[in-house]
């Protein structure tokens, strides 16, 4: 049943508990920029629910609140962090190895990060195969490890009295997976738990245990994990809000930008190439073959979605789409993304793009990830359970309804956003049309 226009939330009493699945360059930066930003140091640029506004009304009405003024979110001071990794560092020692943020600034959060001891982690090298650490749990089966997992769910909430939790996935991309007849419901899916079928990634194991404990789940990498049918039955019965996947940050951000510019003008594509150097802990990952696989379906589907090639043969049919990825050690953190973009305008003339992104992955995924936990603990106060399709804007590959096809267009994505969110407060939504200014 759809939420009611103006739905009743409860306020963001209390603490906010935010789990998240891996300890690396990507959660670091977000819990120590968290936490900068609350000692006053920093900005939280990048993040919509910290700095974004909203208009409602007309134009000429000049009602443009803050978001955060507008909607009930928790207050950054309300956060608690956990994680789990399958290295045994602290968050203050697992972001100086990550080398993303100046040793200066960590230097003056050293005390709240050191605080923070990643759990053991559920791993199998399986599914990574160019990780492995030490810092991994033991179990009889698969069930056993969620049931470990449920545990220490039910026990960090206690231990530091938290009212609310979400989870996160940021850590590593997984071997591609297809769905499998054990997906297909929850009893064949914990049938298979219990007899350690290969079909049950960690991740999955990871996703149970938070439904299962009631806490919203967000999917930040472009694994299969809670997008199966088993899973969606239980975030529905249990009435648990999920995302995913894979955070939009760098090249597919700027392909999310870019391209519906192009189909808006009606300007044809040739060809689309796309290469990345990285070399930090994901670029070492998706070094290996069956992880990159699953990278590459996730970013080679924004392209064909947002130009709709069906739709506009003359200008999109049979463009090529190619993506790479090149592990480089040297330029740790610091992702490049080179594009060229054939395009071709009036007459057929060709013309070409040229894009060099160098960016940073993790500082552009930290405000996601503040952004999807404060966002998913809204929609769960509210009652919106299942897929949050709303939240498309923050993802590479978003989750959908069952034949519905995913909405790329950042800007169309960023509508939806802010629409729901007038929604809930029972304001008017927004559609541009703009008429009533010229009657």
């Amino acid at each position: 049943m759809p939420i009611k226009r103006g739905a009743e939330s409860a306020e963001p009493k209390g603490k906010l508990g935010v789990l998240l699945v891996g300890l690396g360059a990507v959660s670091t930066t977000f819990i120590a920029g968290v936490e900068a930003v609350k000692e006053g140091l920093a900005e939280p640029i990048g993040s919509l629910t910290q700095m974004g506004t909203i208009r409602l009304g007309k134009r000429t009405d000049n009602r443009v609140p803050a978001i955060k003024d507008f909607v009930p979110l928790a207050k950054l001071n309300d956060l608690v962090f956990g994680a789990w990794d399958i290295f045994p560092e602290s968050a203050y020692d697992a972001a100086l190895h990550a080398g993303v943020l100046e040793k200066d600034l960590l230097a003056k959060l050293k005390k709240p990060l050191q605080k923070i001891k990643p759990m053991q982690a559920v791993f199998d090298q399986s599914y990574v195969k160019r990780l492995s650490g030490t810092n991994v749990k033991q179990g009889k089966n698969k069930l056993d490890l969620a049931n470990q997992l449920i545990a220490e769910i039910a026990d960090f909430k206690q231990k530091n009295k938290c009212d609310r939790l979400v989870m996160i996935w940021a850590a590593s991309t997984e071997i591609f997976m297809k769905q499998h007849a054990v997906h297909r419901n929850l009893e064949t899916f914990e049938k298979a738990m219990r007899e350690n079928h290969k079909a049950i990634a960690p991740s999955m194991i990871y996703a149970y245990a938070a439904l299962k404990s009631g806490v919203p789940f967000a999917n930040g990498a472009p694994n299969l994990t809670v997008d199966i049918p088993a899973l969606m039955e239980l975030a529905n019965k249990k009435g648990i809000a999920v995302c995913g996947k894979d955070f939009k940050t760098g090249q597919t951000l700027m392909k999310t930008i870019l391209a519906p510019g192009l189909k808006s003008r009606m300007l044809g594509l040739h060809g689309w190439y796309s290469t990345n150097i990285l070399g930090n802990r994901d670029g070492e990952v998706l070094d290996d073959p069956d992880s990159f696989k699953t990278k590459e379906e996730s970013k080679l589907s924004v392209l064909e979605y947002i130009l709709q090639p069906e739709v506009y043969p003359q200008l999109y049919k049979d463009f090529s789409h190619v993506v790479r990825i090149n592990y480089y050690p040297p330029r740790g953190d610091n992702k490049e993304g080179w594009d060229n973009i054939d395009i071709f305008g009036w007459l057929g003339y060709p013309m070409q793009i040229k894009i060099d992104f160098l960016c940073r992955d993790s500082i552009l995924a930290a405000p996601i990830v503040l952004d999807l936990a404060l966002f998913l603990d809204l929609a769960q106060r509210v009652g919106m359970k299942g897929v949050q399709e709303w939240l498309s804007f923050y993802f590479k590959s978003p989750m959908t309804a069952p034949g519905l096809y995913p909405e790329h267009d950042i800007f169309i994505q960023l509508m939806k956003l802010k629409n729901t969110l007038r929604h809930l407060r029972g304001e008017d939504l927004i559609t541009h049309l703009g008429l009533e200014y010229y009657d």
